[in-house]
């Protein structure tokens, strides 16, 4: 690996005056930073730090919308050999005061919109703020020497987003964090790619993208947070040639049409999505709204990283939604009824030593050989690709059936006149649990429960069709872009119990 501190995330001897990051904290006020301004904003920060007397493996919180400082935080806390906490801004306010004891943080990085969130826990150093105390009146840019770290050090501490339940902090090591992001940095990726990160900092996805781009010279344009307009505007408008995202932001995107057809998306090239499942119809869609586009559907979790899947060894194209084929055959397992079914089990340089003050928690997805248990049930074809089929725990079963939510939600999308659609359970005394769907219509055209009812009836069987429907104009979501399941269960049960489900 070219690196030894995952804060260190550059390669002075190349060309550090290209453009690394394009942002717009506030709306209308664009910026450019380089990434020597970066490096020297991130030393700066890592020199204040160590100035303010915080110790070796202490832990820093960043609470804030996306924005070049973030990252500068993000490295820089690292560079000093101190761990970087990224706090989920839209989680309640208790349940962030639990994130910050828990982490035992000892200082904050905050925007204006979220000091509130932190100013009453433990310091704060506010990137808006004017004034003496203020991040512009603190940090001095300057070049900083990054701590030399252990083998097993801890760099970061992401907190999973704790739908069912308070979060689990899961530390991540430097080296294993390394070894993730030399997987995907030694191929086809170069300086001359411009992402697009709208997704949140405090999530695995758009952080390690980040990383990447810092780890290739590549350039960024950086988004508070996601709107699908802002954000269709920016791939045009700074000629963006590829992004990381999770397809439920691409199911809104879509939506646009009129953008789509005004503007010149003719630099777009590459696509990536995960961390939430995806359909056929969305890759299809995609695909006929960006001709030519490359897209690849990738795979990973907080607690074992993004490398767990690549390309075919033999060079065989990846089949639509196929996350690729292990990058080590000796990394993965399956476990399970059958030979190429079952719950991914993984193990790699990535993955975590167990969650932050649960020993009871990582006991039962961690093994003494240090086996991470997934809870993602995959599929394996005769040629080694894997595929997602559902979280075990999404399962449900009715009238003795087993129902994947992921697998009828596939279904109901190559409907011509559905957009999205997502599947939860609703208990029933003679079936156990029935499944019911939440369906987006896709732009005006007229669709009624029963034509979706016959069309899950028609394509798949008959017990996994869905037995309510209710029309949306949006799914909720959590706050890392995902569908937020829990919202649909407490919708379906309020529906239920008033009767309300269309016709």
């Amino acid at each position: 690996m070219r690196w030894t501190n995952l804060g260190d995330l550059i390669d002075r001897n190349a060309d550090l005056d290209r453009v690394a990051i394009i942002d717009s904290p506030v709306p209308g006020r664009e910026r450019t930073f380089t990434h020597r301004e970066v490096d020297l904003l991130a030393g700066g920060i890592a020199r204040l730090l160590l100035s303010r007397g915080l110790q070796r493996g202490a832990s820093v919180a960043i609470a804030a919308f996306n924005r070049a400082e973030y990252l500068a935080a993000y490295f820089g806390i690292m560079r000093a050999g101190l761990v970087a906490v990224p706090i989920n801004i839209k989680l309640p306010a208790e349940t962030i005061q639990f994130v910050i004891e828990d982490s035992g943080a000892q200082l904050g990085f905050v925007d204006a919109a979220h000091r509130r969130l932190l100013q009453d826990i433990i310091p704060v150093i506010d990137f808006d703020a004017a004034g003496p105390d203020g991040f512009g009146a603190v940090v001095a840019p300057a070049p900083f020497e990054s701590l030399v770290v252990d083998a097993d050090e801890v760099g970061q501490l992401l907190y999973t987003s704790g739908s069912t339940g308070r979060p689990k902090g899961v530390p991540l090591s430097h080296h294993g964090q390394l070894w993730a992001l030399s997987t995907r940095t030694s191929g086809a990726l170069n300086q001359h790619e411009r992402y697009i990160i709208a997704q949140p900092l405090y999530h695995m996805n758009g952080l390690f993208s980040a990383k990447t781009v810092f780890g290739t010279n590549a350039s960024l344009v950086l988004q508070p947070s996601f709107d699908s307009r802002a954000y269709l505007e920016a791939i045009a408008q700074h000629k963006v040639t590829a992004a990381t995202a999770v397809p439920t932001m691409w199911a809104r995107a879509l939506k646009e049409t009129d953008l789509l057809a005004a503007r010149d998306f003719s630099s777009f090239r590459r696509l990536m999505l995960g961390s939430a499942p995806m359909t056929v119809s969305l890759l299809e869609r995609i695909r006929a709204a960006f001709p030519g586009i490359t897209i690849s559907v990738g795979y990973g979790t907080t607690e074992a990283g993004p490398a767990i899947f690549g390309p075919h060894p033999n060079g065989l194209p990846a089949p639509p939604l196929a996350l690729g084929t292990p990058i080590n055959p000796d990394f993965v397992k399956l476990v399970g009824a059958t030979e190429n079914e079952g719950v991914l089990w993984m193990r790699n340089p990535a993955v975590t030593a167990g969650y932050r003050n649960l020993p009871a928690q990582t006991a039962k997805v961690l093994s003494d050989d240090g086996w991470y248990n997934s809870g993602d049930v995959m599929r394996r074809d005769a040629d080694g690709f894997y595929y997602f089929v559902g979280r075990a725990d999404d399962m449900f079963v009715c009238a003795g059936e087993n129902i994947y939510p992921g697998e009828v939600e596939k279904l109901l999308e190559r409907h011509p006149a559905i957009q999205q659609a997502a599947v939860v359970p609703l208990p029933d005394e003679e079936r156990s649990q029935v499944p019911v769907a939440f369906v987006v219509s896709r732009g005006d055209i007229k669709l009624s429960a029963e034509d979706v009812k016959r069309f899950a009836l028609a394509g798949g069987p008959a017990y996994q069709h869905p037995r309510r429907i209710r029309f949306l104009p949006e799914l909720p979501w959590a706050g890392t872009n995902k569908i937020d399941r829990k919202a649909l269960l407490d919708l379906a049960r309020d529906i239920e119990t008033a009767q309300a489900w269309d016709r």
